[in-house]
């Protein structure tokens, strides 16, 4: 069922054109310019589904996101569907399910990997708007292994235990290709345990190569600059653990992580780092307008006649249930406005029925952001069903009343 949150219609304008522009472009022709501008002035809307439902379609949680939106328009959500747990480890499978109508219905639930048994996780896509190709990063081990061990499970810790893998559609997520396994050429040596994203990654369209496709992983980067035929990876400074990307309008980098234990003890802060490939990345540095409770979040370049970038986590020191979206215009060096998700009810009412955690955003063909967003289910206790919503709103949503500066 969806629920619309608020709706307030002052000028009727249409939202069925579809973009054509890539979504982390900055450079727009001017008719997307002006339907960008026809949304921005169009009416607040804020929606949201339970997309990925605990404990039913044969998988006891829901839990990773990522969202993609492809060449020709198709939303695609992924997550990890954890058969018999809720717990990192065991029978886990990367699932999804797709719409082809900017969010409003959505196809059944499909399998992406998981034909073999296992722990299939960390999925982080990223489409190639050149090709129209869509990358699917996933980690692997076997199910008898996990981060740290515990639950009758030893812990990853030998080279190679944990793997690798990368699979593909050509056909708008209809099918996947058999999962190949990259780990000899995308694993540094000095690593045991890994993580993609999770999230999603970019394609750069500035900078010495447009067109670039990147994932952000664990102490690296990884990219392609031939579509996918080759890739590699370039290492990034320790401290963080699950990191977002994003491109900024002079054509260099931003990571957004998670921090580690040691670095999140210090500020309890969103930590960045900036650079480029060629020439490496700063150290990760604490945001002070970010509080985190460190836990993953999302972040997004929104396309249009200006720079905007979203950003969206768990705004506090202490709980995972204060989802908060906020905007740039200067490139992330300060946040202009924020609002609440799940705004209709306060955060303690957010806290007591499991609303938040990791997220994942993309731009919809009708100039909204798409979100999915954890939500762990009742009763909590030490094996809950966790479900994910899609949460859809726009702009003027966003900005609660605020003029663009």
């Amino acid at each position: 069922m969806v629920t619309t949150v608020f709706v307030l219609s002052l000028v009727l304008i249409s939202s069925c054109q579809q973009e054509t522009d890539k979504p982390e472009s900055l450079s727009t022709t001017k008719g997307v310019q002006n339907q960008e501008f026809a949304g921005l002035m169009s009416a607040a809307v804020h929606t949201s589904i339970k997309l990925f439902d605990g404990g039913t379609g044969g998988f006891h949680a829901y839990r990773i996101p990522s969202i993609v939106r492809t060449a020709s328009g198709t939303l695609i959500a992924f997550c990890e569907g954890r058969a018999d747990s809720d717990h990192d480890y065991g029978n886990i499978n990367v699932v999804c399910k797709r719409s082809s109508d900017n969010g409003v219905t959505w196809l059944p639930l499909q399998t992406v990997a998981g034909t073999t048994l296992g722990t299939w996780g960390n999925p982080t896509s990223v489409v190639d708007w050149d090709t129209g190709r869509i990358w699917l990063f996933m980690c692997w081990n076997d199910a008898d292994h996990s981060e740290f061990g515990g639950g009758d499970t030893d812990p990853v810790d030998t080279w190679g235990q944990r793997r690798v893998k990368v699979t593909w559609s050509d056909n708008n997520g209809a099918s996947w290709a058999t999962p190949v396994d990259k780990t000899s050429t995308l694993l540094p040596s000095t690593m045991t345990w890994d993580t993609m994203g999770p999230g999603v990654g970019i394609q750069t369209t500035g900078g010495p190569h447009p067109g670039r496709l990147i994932i952000p992983a664990r102490r690296r980067n990884i990219y392609s600059d031939d579509h996918g035929l080759t890739w590699q990876y370039q290492i990034v400074p320790k401290g963080t653990d699950e990191g977002t990307i994003v491109e900024r309008a002079d054509g260099t980098l931003m990571r957004n992580d998670r921090p580690g234990k040691t670095i999140w003890d210090i500020a309890k802060r969103r930590y960045i780092s900036t650079g480029t490939i060629e020439n490496g990345f700063s150290e990760f540095t604490a945001v002070s307008a970010l509080p985190d409770p460190r836990c993953e979040g999302s972040i997004l370049r929104y396309t249009g006649d200006r720079s905007r970038i979203i950003f969206l986590n768990s705004a506090s020191e202490t709980t995972r249930y204060n989802m908060t979206a906020r905007v740039s215009y200067n490139e992330g060096q300060n946040w202009y406005a924020s609002r609440r998700l799940h705004n209709t009810i306060t955060q303690e009412e957010a806290a007591a029925q499991g609303k938040g955690g990791y997220s994942s955003m993309t731009k919809t063909a009708d100039f909204a952001i798409g979100a999915l967003v954890e939500q762990r289910e009742l009763p909590s206790n030490d094996n809950n069903n966790w479900s994910i919503e899609f949460q859809k709103f726009n702009l003027t949503w966003l900005l609660d009343g605020q003029p663009e500066p």
